[in-house]
């Protein structure tokens, strides 16, 4: 008798919904540009000036693109080292059950993303998959799409991690808003203590929530051959063999010409955080990465490689900024950004202006997949309306964070991402985003609406 096809649930049914309906970042972008520009010249401004103004916002986010770029492009390099990949690998045998599977899971993909965003995307689905045919080996009942929407879950932590591109911004001088609110320091941002409450309570809520809910029919990652072949040890990089080198391919492959780099990286970083006892920015946690990057890969070939790999990767960071800054131009260059500054200060009260931030970034989260892009866009106006309202640009900031976040739960892009590195399709596990999200909203609202930030 032909076994009955699975229901789909209405999580899944939801998510299929929505990956039906919400366009490609590009054309979401093109969207949006439209639809500012629209809006600009129908409060007033001339076509000349709306194109100006559009100008204006093109180019303003270069220096900021590259130092996003890096961001994705050296951390996919770095989780290609053999050092992660066996270090996940030991953890991987530690849990003897469901529930500490899913939490120790949880917990890795949660370090990992709040040290680096990069790093958790490009880690967060070999966890998954090395977690999971570990518990099969050992009889644990885990299902592996549920385990990967976990660990997707757990990526939401770096909103108000180390590598937060708003907070980052916002601390690093000559960023695009420095004249309105000036250089912020992270420790009134990423390390307020309502920004460290709420790291805390989504992670025990978001564990909670994944224990209690775990389906009960498990479908284990034996089902899902091509993820399963990704579970296997991970040996030294071995480079070919040239034959008879010359000088050129002996300093490829030595390690001398990377740590010599490294080297002066370190010396930079001493002088940057001792000498002159300055914060953490992008720039400072970009050299970070690359420092690691060079120790871990040891010579320029295998670093060649790596990021050879990654760099096909990270057009979407390279292209899809761009959209967003002219979008941005025309917000803060026409009368468009004031006129929304003026609805929403209308609207908004001090108790209710983290609830509305937070709807808000919700919704252009939709169309823009990108913290960093969706900060280049909201930002002047959240700022603007923090002012008006009489709170803090910092709440505005954390706020405007959950709104972002909820559209990474609820919108195919970076399931995407997470699907291609884990070999399934998406839509295997793209529907219990809603629930996370869901969460991660209420204890969002909550805790910049109340904590101290």
């Amino acid at each position: 008798m032909t076994p009955q096809p699975r229901r789909a649930t209405a999580l899944e049914r939801f998510a299929n919904l929505m990956s039906r309906w919400v366009p490609d970042a590009i054309t979401a972008g093109v969207i949006l540009t439209l639809f500012t520009m629209g809006a600009a010249l129908a409060l007033g401004s001339r076509p000349p000036q709306a194109m100006e103004a559009y100008h204006q916002g093109l180019w303003m986010l270069l220096p900021f693109t590259m130092q996003m770029t890096l961001i994705l492009l050296l951390s996919m390099a770095l989780s290609t080292t053999p050092l992660f990949r066996r270090g996940i690998a030991r953890l991987a045998r530690i849990p003897n059950s469901r529930n500490q599977v899913i939490a120790l899971a949880f917990v890795v993909c949660g370090v990992t993303s709040y040290l680096y965003w990069g790093l958790g995307y490009a880690l967060n689905p070999i966890v998954a998959i090395y977690f999971a045919a570990a518990a099969e080996r050992k009889n644990i009942a885990i299902d592996f799409p549920y385990l990967l929407a976990v660990t997707t879950a757990a990526q939401a932590l770096w909103q108000y991690g180390l590598s937060s591109s708003g907070p980052l911004l916002v601390a690093t001088q000559g960023h695009f808003l420095e004249k309105t609110i000036g250089v912020i320091p992270l420790s009134t941002t990423i390390w307020s203590p309502a920004a460290l409450l709420h790291e805390a309570v989504f992670g025990a809520a978001a564990i909670l929530a994944s224990c209690l809910t775990m389906p009960k029919a498990a479908r284990p990652i034996s089902k899902f051959p091509e993820s399963l072949a990704l579970a296997k040890a991970v040996g030294a990089v071995v480079d070919d063999d040239p034959g008879n080198p010359g000088i050129a391919q002996r300093l490829e492959r030595s390690p001398i010409v990377p740590l010599s780099l490294a080297c002066v990286l370190a010396c930079w970083l001493y002088y940057h955080f001792i000498t002159r006892r300055l914060s953490l920015d992008i720039n400072s946690l970009n050299t970070i990465l690359l420092l690691l990057v060079l120790v871990l890969h040891r010579t320029v070939k295998r670093l060649s490689g790596a990021l050879e790999q990654a760099a096909g990767r990270s057009w979407p960071v390279i292209v899809l900024y761009h959209l967003y800054a002219g979008v941005a131009g025309l917000i803060q260059f026409t009368a468009v950004g004031d006129k929304v500054v003026r609805l929403a200060a209308s609207i908004c009260t001090r108790a209710t202006f983290p609830l509305i931030t937070a709807m808000a970034g919700s919704l252009f989260a939709c169309f823009i997949p990108s913290s960093g892009g969706q900060w280049a866009v909201q930002g002047f106006v959240t700022v603007k309306t923090a002012m008006a309202v009489g709170v803090s640009v910092q709440r505005g900031m954390l706020a405007l964070g959950v709104g972002d976040h909820v559209g990474n739960f609820l919108t195919p892009f970076w399931y995407v991402v997470i699907a291609g590195i884990a070999r399934v399709d998406f839509r295997t596990f793209f529907g219990y985003g809603v629930m996370f999200g869901a969460i991660w909203f209420v204890i969002g609202v909550v805790v910049f609406t109340f904590a101290p930030c």
